[in-house]
């Protein structure tokens, strides 16, 4: 498969075939015993192949322009190649690139440094970005509403270091990871101001963590509770400064999202697969069950949407990737088209691979048969960052007249 050549180029093409070939030869042998890899031996060994084909490489851009953006298009397309085969893997790799956002648009060259010296330590090496908390919860993201005023988890400024205090929920890469990217409140009363995207390395004294989360699906990717108790960090592992590190949460929120819509059509695209394959082996009165009118519409149905959902998400990524003409990542109106797209995407892929496993009867649910795998993934992709309440809140929001639309 090929992706349009004015969206994705030809570099971004052989990225995209070097990833679709990790996924066909690594993760499809594998997908139906990933869930029930209780220790992480097959994941890690996973994430092992990965970190060698470099995708967990951070690196600072040799310019700074804050007009131009790294190409979404390639990173999006990623995702839905390691959606199709295991959507947490490849959730692994992008919140690695996600929570090292700070530093790379800060262009803090300390952190950046740190995470490079930590990669020279071990493989794989992770980055987590901790953002949702206990009890505001997705209050965090609704930034155009709350402005960061709900954020609990606190950094105060005591001498040449940051103390924090607090705690995060269900972060990805929780627990792994050798640096946390912390969204902190500085004071309370700053609102955006007062937001500060201060990074914690994995021994830093006072950092500790829960048991980990088991969940319906993507159990590839692990999360935990995140403690902080009085834990020091030097001034100079704020990924920016006030009002920057807000702008840098409302990227995050912005790409997150389009990353989703991604994920999500992978998902659908892997049950396809399967029931395709299935419908055709699988007969029914004296013919296979897609030569049946009623199947060969929901199939059609499903590559519809898949196609229509994949030229929504390219769309959105290249206007992410080419500021200068359709507005800052960072404004309500980029955020206001990544959320569309990651619902739409998302409401897609559940119906379709709801209506899939209909065509499969009771081998939908089966976990040899695998779609019932896409069928729980995607369920909890549709759920972050928000959930799909709080994206339609920001998909309309920039048309409110008292908001100030970007």
């Amino acid at each position: 498969m090929k992706y349009f050549p004015l969206l994705v180029n030809e570099t971004g093409q052989m990225i995209v075939e070097a990833i679709r070939k990790f996924v066909n030869e690594e993760v499809m042998p594998i997908r139906d015993k990933i869930d029930d890899d209780k220790d992480h031996m097959l994941i890690n060994s996973l994430l092992v192949k990965m970190s060698v084909l470099g995708v967990f490489n951070v690196k600072m851009p040799k310019e700074k322009s804050t007009r131009s953006e790294p190409s979404y298009t390639i990173s999006a397309a990623v995702m839905e190649e390691f959606a199709r085969g295991d959507a947490g893997i490849g959730l692994v790799a992008s919140i690695n690139s996600w929570a090292m956002a700070g530093a790379i648009y800060g262009r803090n060259a300390t952190v950046i440094d740190l995470y490079q010296q930590m990669q020279k330590k071990k493989q794989p090496t992770f980055a987590c970005f901790a953002m949702t908390e206990p009890a505001s919860g997705c209050d965090v993201e609704n930034l155009s509403e709350m402005h960061g005023s709900t954020i609990q988890t606190r950094a105060v400024q005591d001498g040449d270091y940051w103390v924090i205090n607090g705690a995060k929920r269900f972060p990805s890469n929780a627990g792994i990871s050798s640096l946390y990217c912390v969204v902190c409140q500085t004071d309370f009363h700053k609102g955006e101001e007062g937001i500060a995207l201060i990074y914690v390395p994995e021994n830093a004294k006072g950092l500790s963590f829960g048991k980990f989360e088991v969940k319906a699906g993507l159990q590839s990717d692990r999360n935990c509770d995140i403690f902080f108790d009085d834990v020091r960090v030097p001034l100079s592992y704020r990924a920016s400064g006030p009002g920057e590190d807000a702008i840098i949460l409302k990227r995050n929120v912005s790409i997150g999202r389009l990353g989703s819509a991604a994920s999500a059509v992978g998902c659908a695209r892997g049950a396809f697969e399967e029931c395709l394959k299935y419908t055709g082996e699988r007969k029914v009165g004296g013919k296979a069950i897609r030569e049946h009118s009623i199947a060969a519409d929901i199939l059609a149905d499903t590559i519809t949407g898949i196609e229509s959902a994949r030229a929504y998400y390219l769309q959105v990524a290249y206007m992410l990737s080419h500021p200068q003409e359709f507005g800052d990542v960072q404004t309500p109106a980029m955020l206001s088209h990544a959320s569309s797209v990651k619902n739409y995407a998302c409401n897609m892929a559940n119906t379709t691979i709801g209506r899939l496993m209909e065509l499969m009867g009771s081998y939908g649910y089966i976990r040899d048969y695998h779609v019932e795998k896409y069928w729980r993934d995607v369920k909890e992709i549709q759920l972050w960052l928000g959930g799909h309440q709080l994206g339609q809140f920001d998909v309309v929001r920039r048309y409110y007249p008292y908001k100030t639309a970007g």
